[in-house]
């Protein structure tokens, strides 16, 4: 089991692109990553996850912690381009409702745009 986590930068936000199984051996990993982030002033998160294979409960958790890790540092989480197998986790355990599910990261993006007119 492995897992790749990798962050860019688009505009104010960092994008953390994971890869891979996403479960209690690799979980601690994304989570790391994570906390460096917001130890850096990092809030304002996207999470690729386009590229996950598998996610079970353990990953489920690290999202819940991580969006309210960013909410009371004055960010926000959004979760991207969850394939299928991770998006109908993410709907059997009611997360879809309690987390920002974008379908794309262009989408997450976007969605933290100043709106104008």
């Amino acid at each position: 089991m492995s897992l790749t986590v990798q962050t860019a930068r688009r505009g104010d936000l960092a994008v953390v692109s994971v890869a891979g199984e996403l479960d209690m051996a690799t979980a601690p990993q994304l989570e790391e990553e994570i906390a460096a982030l917001l130890a850096r002033g990092e809030s304002r998160l996207v999470l690729d996850l386009a590229e996950v294979s598998f996610c079970d409960s353990t990953g489920l958790s690290v999202f819940v912690r991580t969006r309210n890790r960013c909410q009371d540092a004055g960010g926000r989480l959004r979760i991207a381009a969850a394939p299928r197998a991770v998006r109908r986790v993410l709907e059997v355990s009611g997360l879809v409702d309690v987390l920002e599910v974008c379908p794309t990261v262009d989408a997450a993006v976007a969605a933290d745009r100043p709106a104008f007119g």
